[in-house]
């Protein structure tokens, strides 16, 4: 038995993480599939999800609730994720201490790079919010997910190159050559609430709902933890 799990790349870490615990306690294999939230919630609804629970930002459960595609009682928060800026190591790193800061800094950049997943979606509206989205546009490279982006930013050669992402999806690719300076400044950081809900067309919906229970227990809290999915105080 193999239980299939869609999720959006903010957690996939923490995901992985309790599947794997959830196998050793179970003997139930898994398989993780990574999508942007977007395009999750998108085959969720048109019902080519092909999975048995979803992983995704949990205001997107809405849509799908309301459509009969995930039992409202089987979706769970699992935490909370920033959404986070990342360079290449070594380059020059923006200044986050304030919003006019930080600005400063993406208007001396070389190059902006984001996803099309959530977190890129938010970065893209805090742009325009901001004012300075027709400013730099001619250097702004969007990416199609975090992994991607990420990927970019390393290869990136301008010594002045600023990347964005979800702080997790920043951590889990320090291989890469890149780091993690710090979350959005002030009042324009987002903080993402990540949940799991089992999808009505799952194969094993009991298994699900298992697996979902284990995220959500201390045991699974304190796996998200160390992946840096924050919980709520």
């Amino acid at each position: 038995m193999t239980i299939r799990i869609l999720g959006a790349g903010g957690v996939k870490e923490g995901m992985r993480r309790t599947a794997e615990l959830f196998g050793a306690e179970t003997g139930i294999a898994h398989h993780i599939e990574i999508a942007p939230g977007p395009l999750i919630e998108e085959r969720a609804l048109a019902g080519t999800a092909d999975a048995d629970l979803v992983v995704i930002p949990r205001p997107q459960f809405d849509g799908l609730v309301a459509a009969g595609k995930v039992p409202a009682d089987s979706v769970a928060l699992l935490g909370f994720v920033t959404v986070g800026v990342t360079v290449r190591n070594g380059d020059r790193e923006p200044d986050l201490s304030s919003r006019d800061a930080f600005i400063e800094s993406l208007l001396s950049a070389k190059r902006i790079i984001y996803n099309q997943a959530s977190s890129g979606t938010y970065v893209a509206r805090t742009l325009a919010r901001i004012g300075i989205a027709d400013r730099i546009k001619d250097k702004v490279s969007v990416l199609p997910d975090g992994k991607s982006a990420m990927e970019a930013l390393a290869a990136d050669g301008s010594g002045n190159a600023i990347g964005f992402g979800h702080a997790t999806e920043i951590r889990f690719h320090d291989y890469l050559g890149t780091h993690f300076v710090g979350p959005l400044p002030g009042d324009i950081g987002r903080q993402t609430p990540y949940a799991a809900g089992v999808l009505v067309a799952s194969e094993m919906p009991e298994a699900a709902r298992r697996l979902i229970a284990l995220m959500t227990s201390p045991r699974g809290k304190a796996l998200f933890l160390e992946t840096g999915v924050l919980q709520a105080a």
